[in-house]
């Protein structure tokens, strides 16, 4: 009797065993790999403008030659969209353009933008970020600006704001006062009328290849919310820097100003 007992006891252990070995366990949630604190969250001069443009410029120009996308043009819209690389997204993240994961496999980084804990793409470089960019702009909505000059800058300001890129309206007019006031037009280069039809049917195939693919997921960035401010009589950097809750230290690196002196009608950036 005694090893009767112990034989079915045996067999509930077994089976006991066996159920908890096949239990379907819940598949872990990907945690981000860097978090970007609202402490950390600061503008910090690391970059001064121009030495932003010397970073930068080699891989601008690189991917101009590829995609046709004036070098004067990535380097303005990383010089805005990461405050010369001074952002705490562009120095933690390597990411200098604020594009945000949505199906990216690759690492993440989370901060808060929009809304609470946003993921964005987290680069090995800044130069992946750059090379991001341009796969970014392959897209069916900007497939119009690839048929434009490479060294057409105002074409592709306008278009790139007409596109739907940044919401704020004088967009065009900040990049463009970008380019002018540093001269990255410096940095674009012509091409020959074949060699830009060769370079424009390539990119328009590798658009027309991920098109489909396009409609099935969603956007990767969403249009630019960039807050613009235009200086009125009276305005000093402190009384705008309070008014949009920034530094004057954060203003100054953001706009890259040196001194404290503002004109009417000066546009100012106002958003991190």
């Amino acid at each position: 009797m005694k090893r009767y007992l112990l034989a079915i006891c045996v067999l509930i252990l077994a089976s006991c065993s066996s159920r908890k070995h096949v239990a379907t366990q819940p598949k872990p949630v990907k945690a981000p790999d860097k978090v970007i604190s609202p402490e950390k969250d600061k503008i910090v001069k690391v970059y001064s403008t121009n030495g932003y443009i010397e970073r930068f410029k080699g891989i601008a120009v690189e991917e101009m030659i590829k995609s046709g996308i004036p070098a004067s043009i990535t380097l303005a819209q990383g010089m805005l969209e990461s405050a010369n690389g001074n952002s705490s997204l562009a120095r933690e993240g390597n990411n200098h353009f604020g594009i945000k994961c949505h199906g990216w496999p690759g690492k993440t980084i989370y901060k808060d933008d929009d809304a609470v804990g946003e993921c964005f793409r987290l680069y090995n470089s800044a130069e992946d970020s750059y090379r991001d960019h341009t796969e970014f702009l392959k897209r069916q909505r900007y497939a119009f600006l690839f048929k434009l000059d490479r060294n057409d800058y105002k074409g592709w300001a306008q278009g790139l704001k007409q596109a739907g890129y940044a919401t704020n309206p004088r967009y065009a007019e900040l990049l463009i006062g970008i380019i002018e006031r540093y001269g990255l037009y410096r940095f674009d280069s012509g091409e020959t009328q074949v060699a830009k039809e060769q370079r424009e049917e390539k990119v328009i195939e590798q658009i027309a290849e991920k098109t489909p693919e396009e409609k099935k997921t969603e956007p990767e960035k969403a249009p630019l919310v960039m807050k613009i401010y235009e200086v009125v009589a009276g305005d000093t950097l402190y009384s705008v820097s309070r008014r949009f809750g920034l530094t004057v230290e954060e203003l100054k690196v953001l706009n890259s100003l040196n001194g404290t002196d503002l004109k009417p009608g000066q546009l100012l950036l106002v958003s991190k």
